[in-house]
């Protein structure tokens, strides 16, 4: 069995090219920080029966928009399953 020849230095398998990794700025972790908080508080309310599922939806629905979070709109469906 033959060796190639080559480099064996350790190097990332993915490109950070065309990703939308990039880093989150002040403003958008404090956005994120903020969605998630009220929107913990918005699902305590839900599961105490202060309010109902449609009522949550319409508030998850304003503080989307008002927050516009990064990761919240991957959990903000999710949490009524």
């Amino acid at each position: 069995m033959a060796v190639l020849p080559g480099s064996i230095v350790v190097m990332s398998a993915t490109s950070s090219i065309g990703l939308e990794a990039a880093a989150m700025s002040e403003e958008q972790m404090k956005n994120e920080k903020l969605y998630q908080a009220t929107m913990s508080m918005v699902m305590r309310m839900l599961e105490n029966g202060i309010i109902n599922e449609q009522e949550y939806r319409q508030i998850d629905t304003i503080f989307l928009e008002k927050y516009r979070p990064v990761f919240g709109t991957l959990f903000s469906d999710t949490r009524l399953t």
